[in-house]
Formats: structure tokens, C-alpha cells, sequence
């Protein structure tokens, strides 16, 4: 479920918003620190309004202009004459704002330097006005930047996201038709048989579609009705085996609404139809034991198989994609949060599967 942004992440999305309340905060913080160092309240606030344009002028010069420009180019030595310029002549201005705008609302009787003469006092301008105006600009460009790069990843991650959340779809799509390919070579085996079994396997094959279909569109399920799918797909291979087929399905579940990826546990029980009690006419063998107890999913599959040299003789089946396609969706869906072990005997074929559900971020 996508989660609701944020009253901080809307004003953080609103760029207008987030420039007006960085320069009224900084000018209500400077404005409190000079007057308490100072005590003159009405004198600070007058000064820091005049001086406010011109640093925030040299501020959006410096992010949007100089080093887009010059700074991420590699031009180190024009970028730096021109900081040095821009900050002389916004220093200027800044100078030029208080004397004419500030002053005459706390100084009544005093001469207002002109342009001429405060270009003539270099120095006073750098080691006055300088700091004043460059320091703000510096701290803009800082957090612009720590912004941009905050942005940047946080559009990775939702690109990211959305990759896997693709992939994860695709091979949920390809389980559709894999079941559906395993299922009616079993459905074509009975009629070659002529069986009366072939019907009933059709109405059932028609609800487990319906279910996968349909019902399965979540990225997660309860597991109660994962259960419920594999007995129904047990029940729909017992058709066809009939009393030949030795099973065993066991399922102890603490939670029967804890939540799992759906189809995961099918795949693995048809694989053990498909290339186990296939692949054994004379006594096929599947014992499927599932335990859910606090979050923990502890799933094992073991099915015969003939001995590697009765499949010598037997030429050999078309690869599958289920092994490479339950691997993939594990690592989407429980990253880190899982254990898949694997052991293949002389005769058999088991599989272990660990599953810590209660601590997926997934």
C-alpha cells in the first residue's frame, strides 16, 4: 500500500514554500541573535530587512548560476573571480540598502555616504559585509545541495522499487502459464487413458485458475489460503495417480492470517509432482510439512525420484523454469529474510525452506 505523504513532504515538494520559510526563518534567527548580544531589537530588524534582498540576490546567483556553470564544469579559476566579484558587488548593494533604507528609520542626523565613497572603503566592504552576504549564500548552496542529492536518491529508489516490482510481477505471471502447461499434460494424459477422472480435472483446474487468476493479484495473502490452494492442487494430482501416490501434507499454523507471498509454496509441491512422482511410476512418494509458529515459516518438501541410473535410460525432460523462478521471487520478496536449502540424493529430492515473515521490509 503506498504510504500517505507527510504534511513536512508536501511543504518540502512545494519550492516556493520551502524558499519563503528558509529566509523568514533566517531572518527571525539573525535578527534574535543580534538583539540578544546586542539589546537593540528595532535597530537589527531594520538592518537585517535591508540586507535581505541583496543576500538572498547573491544566494541565487551563486546555486543557479556560478556553479551550475562554472563550479561543476571544472572552471575553478573563473568560478572563483566570480564569487569574489559577485559577493563585492552585492556587498556593495547590501552597504548601499542599509544606509538609505535602514538608517534614516533609527538616525536622523547623519551623512549618507554615496556610491563613491563606500567604493573607496574596500576593505570595510570585506571584512564587514562580506561574511554577511557570502555566509548565508554558502549555507543555501549547502542545503540545495543536500536536497538535490536527497531527491536523486529517493528517485533511484523509487525507480529501483518500481523494477522489482515489475520483475516480481513478470515471473508471477510466468507461474500462470506453467501451472497451466504442467496441469494439462496432466489433463492430456487422462483422456489418452479415456479416463472418467478427465471431467472432474477440468472443473478443478477451472477453480484454481480462478483463484490464481484472479484472487492472488495482492503482493501478499493469508496463509490460510495458501493452504487451501495446495490442498486443492494436491487433490487435483491425486486424480490422476490415484493409489499409487504415497502423500503426506502437514500443516500446523499458529496465525492463519499471517500474510505471504502468494504461489511461492505451490511451485515448490508442483515441482515434486512434476519431476518427482513423474519421474517414479512404481511408487512415487511426497511428504509436505509446513509449521507457522511466531512469524517463522518453516516449509519442506520431499519427493522419490528414480536412482540417477534409471533416469540414465530415460531421455532427459525439458528444462523448467520454476527452480530459477521461486529463487528470483524469494530474494524480491524476503530479502535477507530467508533460507532455501537444497538436498538432491541418490533417490530423492528434498527441499528446506525458511521464511522469518514477522521481519520482512518488503
Amino acid at each position: 500500500m503506498e504510504e500517505k505523504p507527510t504534511y513536512l513532504d508536501q511543504v518540502l515538494k512545494n519550492r516556493y514554500l520551502t524558499h519563503l520559510l528558509f529566509w523568514l526563518g533566517f531572518l527571525i534567527t539573525t535578527t534574535v541573535w543580534a538583539s540578544v548580544s546586542t539589546g537593540i531589537y528595532r535597530i537589527n530588524i531594520f538592518n537585517n530587512l535591508a540586507m535581505l534582498l541583496p543576500q538572498m540576490g547573491f544566494a541565487y546567483l551563486l546555486s543557479y548560476s556560478l556553479v551550475p556553470r562554472w563550479l561543476l564544469n571544472k572552471k575553478y579559476i573563473i568560478f572563483s573571480l566570480l564569487v569574489f566579484s559577485g559577493l563585492y558587488v552585492f556587498s556593495i548593494l547590501a552597504r548601499l540598502a542599509v544606509i538609505y533604507l535602514a538608517e534614516p528609520f533609527f538616525r536622523s542626523d547623519f551623512d549618507q555616504e554615496s556610491l563613491l565613497e563606500i567604493l573607496q572603503e574596500p576593505l570595510y566592504l570585506i571584512w564587514v559585509y562580506f561574511p554577511s552576504v557570502g555566509l548565508i549564500s554558502f549555507i543555501f548552496l549547502s542545503l540545495k545541495m543536500i536536497k538535490s542529492r536527497f531527491e536523486e536518491r529517493h528517485l533511484l529508489e523509487v525507480l529501483e522499487k518500481e523494477k522489482l516490482t515489475n520483475e516480481l510481477k513478470f515471473l508471477k505471471a510466468q507461474i500462470h502459464p506453467h501451472f497451466l502447461f504442467n496441469t494439462l499434460n496432466n489433463l492430456y494424459a487422462l483422456t489418452l487413458e479415456k479416463s472418467d477422472l478427465a471431467p472432474i480435472v477440468v472443473v478443478k483446474l477451472s477453480e484454481l485458475l480462478d483463484y490464481i487468476l484472479y484472487q492472488c493479484n495482492e503482493p501478499s495473502i493469508e496463509i490460510h489460503k495458501e493452504i487451501n490452494l495446495l490442498q486443492d492442487y494436491i487433490a487435483l494430482e491425486r486424480l490422476r495417480y490415484g493409489n499409487n501416490l504415497k502423500l503426506v501434507f502437514n500443516h500446523d499454523v499458529d496465525n492463519e492470517n499471517e500474510k505471504i507471498a502468494p504461489l511461492l509454496l505451490l511451485s515448490f509441491v508442483e515441482n515434486a509432482f512434476k519431476h518427482g512422482a513423474s519421474k517414479d511410476p512404481i511408487a512415487p512418494t511426497i511428504n509436505i510439512d509446513l509449521k507457522l509458529k511466531n512469524g517463522q515459516l518453516k516449509f519442506s518438501v520431499h519427493n522419490t525420484t528414480l536412482s540417477q541410473e534409471a533416469r540414465s535410460n530415460i531421455a532427459p525432460a525439458r528444462k523448467g523454469i520454476g527452480s530459477n523462478n521461486i529463487q528470483r521471487q524469494l530474494d524480491l520478496n524476503y530479502p535477507k529474510n530467508h533460507s532455501l536449502i537444497i538436498e538432491e540424493l541418490e533417490s530423492s529430492y528434498t527441499i528446506h525452506l525458511s521464511i522469518n515473515l514477522d521481519n520482512n521490509d518488503n
